[in-house]
């Protein structure tokens, strides 16, 4: 029989759970994977400030999924880094910290959707509507964007998440290694009937919203590129679109597959391991996806690169 604690404030995260030989081994992984993900983000957010041929609408609106990426792996890693080093009778979290990283998880996936439909629309008006790009996206247009890729998921997580904390809680782990809002109303002996249907209603809005706006915008793209005999038009546009569609997909799959397994508790290991891929792999590749593709960084850094390789020979003249 399930022993059950009504309401309490003190919970535990279930973890990722290793053997001793391979603890140490995960943690300098993870860490790694940290340490590298966060040093790629808050370098190019940097290159974007210093270097003003970048300070243009598709770098600017890529920055906000770098702040993205960087709240969403500060807020989860720290604490997952902690908790592998401890057994689990000791990995405890407030109710209420669990509440504010169930609510920052869920912000930052719903947000990431939502800035890829932003630079969506900003490629297909650079691609179909060249001409006219600088008067479409005005530092104005930009602006709008950027406040409707942030307010519009936390307008729908806030209920996402208030509906969870309505329940009373009659159980004590959390089966995460950290909180999101699945494993919040899981707590709950109450019914999650309205929950399911609101979280559905949610995730598919969110689907369908991020798919029909990627199929629409780089269908209009495709259309133009093939009654176009406009060589560079065409190749710049594959060049930015490819680019665009490969960072869509790597977050696409890693988040809805962490959501799928939800349903199917036999799979939980994996399901832990795809929800922490969510914020490794889309976080560390964004940047390196884009940076490489971008004429404007590879020019910055390789002048970079030339001015710090001269100083040294000036200095042993």
């Amino acid at each position: 029989m399930e022993n059950y604690t009504f309401n309490s404030v003190t919970l535990q995260l279930e973890g990722l759970n290793f053997t001793r030989d391979l603890v140490y081994v995960i943690f300098f992984l993870v860490l790694t994977f940290y340490i590298f993900t966060m040093t790629l983000n808050l370098g190019f957010l940097i290159l974007i400030v210093i270097d003003k041929n970048l300070h243009q609408p598709m770098y600017l609106l890529f920055c906000n999924l770098t702040v993205s990426d960087i709240i969403g792996g500060t807020e989860i890693f720290p604490r997952i880094l902690s908790d592998i080093l401890k057994p689990p009778s000791e990995r405890l979290i407030s109710y209420y910290e669990c509440v504010v990283q169930a609510f920052i998880t869920q912000w930052f996936g719903a947000t990431s959707h939502t800035v890829l439909m932003a630079m969506a629309f900003d490629r297909y008006v650079a691609i179909c509507n060249p001409l006219r790009y600088s008067a479409i996206m005005s530092n104005r247009m930009v602006l709008k964007l950027t406040v409707s890729a942030w307010g519009v998921p936390f307008i729908f997580v806030v209920v996402l998440i208030g509906l969870s904390v309505r329940l009373n809680r009659c159980r004590t782990l959390v089966t995460n290694p950290f909180c999101d809002n699945a494993s919040l109303f899981k707590l709950s002996c109450d019914s999650v009937v309205i929950n399911n249907i609101y979280g559905l209603f949610y995730t598919v809005l969110l689907l369908v919203a991020s798919v029909g706006c990627i199929v629409l915008t780089y269908g209009k793209i495709a259309m133009v590129c093939l009654t176009s005999k406009n060589k560079s038009l065409n190749r710049k546009a594959l060049q930015t679109c490819s680019t665009h569609l490969v960072v869509y997909l790597i977050m696409s799959f890693s988040g809805f597959t962490g959501i799928a397994l939800h349903r199917f508790p036999q799979y939980s290991d994996y399901r832990k391991i795809s929800i922490l891929l969510f914020f490794i792999v889309p976080g560390s590749l964004n940047t390196i996806i884009y940076g490489v593709q971008s004429k404007e960084i590879r020019k910055f850094l390789l002048n970079m690169f030339k001015s710090n390789k001269v100083l040294p020979l000036k200095n042993r003249k």
